[in-house]
């Protein structure tokens, strides 16, 4: 095992930021830098500064860091993805490595189901400003699996008062919206594990009462929430005041596609008939740590 390492992972909304030292997190980031949002022909330079704040920060930990490069980094074009990693060579001796949707969704969801003991169904959901992927498991293997290419940033463009205080669309017609990119899905899951993304800062912030999870053991799904559960807090975001929700964090910025977030994730639970959801805070680096351990 590595004595100590680094992961950062670039997404469309949120660049994430895992230190491991024997196998344990010593320090972790998530900042918002809204590289799918404000991107036009460029990534623009002021996003790469905040990148570039973002190693520094993780370089006073270790300088065996590793960044991935998700969502938005596998549309640029190999010019663009070459002058970044030239001017992040350049500075750090480092470079971006593009991980394919495929790849995303793989590590993510093996962070969720390989230390766990459950023998029904589990859909595990990694989603993120640009895409979404929903990894079907059973018994620790992958039996399904479904990616689409929209993403909380595609929603909060359409219906932009979803980030105001009290949004003046209903969560309805959200719902109705989500719904004409998701066909119907032919397999069930009892167990609905959010990934890919900080859920339970969501609930945490917004002081949303969470159940133990009691179906099975693991340091990270910690806690559950039942569906009808979920159906209240998720409408009850559209009524509910965000700027009590932003005051209460340390990144209100973050909140901007909270809402968007509910309605896809309400829209799945009930597509795939779950009866559980696990919130949690497991990214792609949780599998991938694991291979770089080696």
């Amino acid at each position: 095992m590595k004595e100590k390492f680094g992961i950062i992972e670039i997404g469309s909304n949120n660049t994430k930021t895992h230190i491991y030292e024997n196998g344990n997190v010593i320090y972790e980031d998530n900042t918002t830098i809204e590289f799918k949002k404000n991107y036009k022909t460029k990534i623009l330079s002021s996003d790469l500064n905040q990148l570039y704040d973002v190693i520094e920060k993780g370089l006073q930990f270790t300088k065996n860091i590793h960044v991935y490069g998700c969502s938005i980094f596998r549309s640029i074009s190999k010019e663009e993805l070459d002058e970044i990693n030239e001017t992040l060579y350049q500075k750090y001796q480092l470079t971006v490595e593009v991980v394919s949707q495929e790849d995303e969704a793989y590590y993510t969801a093996l962070g969720c189901y390989n230390d766990i003991d459950y023998d029904k169904n589990i859909c595990v959901f990694i989603g993120g400003g640009g895409s979404i992927e929903l990894i079907f498991v059973r018994n620790k293997e992958v039996i399904d699996k479904r990616c689409y290419g929209f993403g909380v940033v595609d929603i909060t463009n359409r219906f932009a008062s979803l980030k105001e205080d009290v949004p003046t669309v209903t969560f309805d017609e959200v719902y109705d919206y989500v719904d004409s990119f998701i066909d119907d899905i032919d397999i069930e899951a009892d167990l609905f594990i959010l990934a890919g993304g900080d859920h339970l800062y969501w609930y945490n912030n917004a002081e949303y009462d969470l159940l133990d999870n009691t179906l099975y053991s693991s340091l990270n799904q910690k806690y559950m929430i039942t569906r009808d559960m979920s159906d209240q807090y998720d409408q009850d975001a559209f009524v509910t005041s965000l700027d009590r929700i932003r005051q209460n964090s340390d990144n209100p910025k973050w909140f901007d596609g909270s809402r968007a977030m509910k309605v896809i994730t309400n829209l799945i639970s009930h597509k795939i008939h779950a009866k559980y959801i696990i919130p949690t805070k497991i990214n792609m680096e949780d599998g991938l740590k694991n291979k770089l351990n080696d």
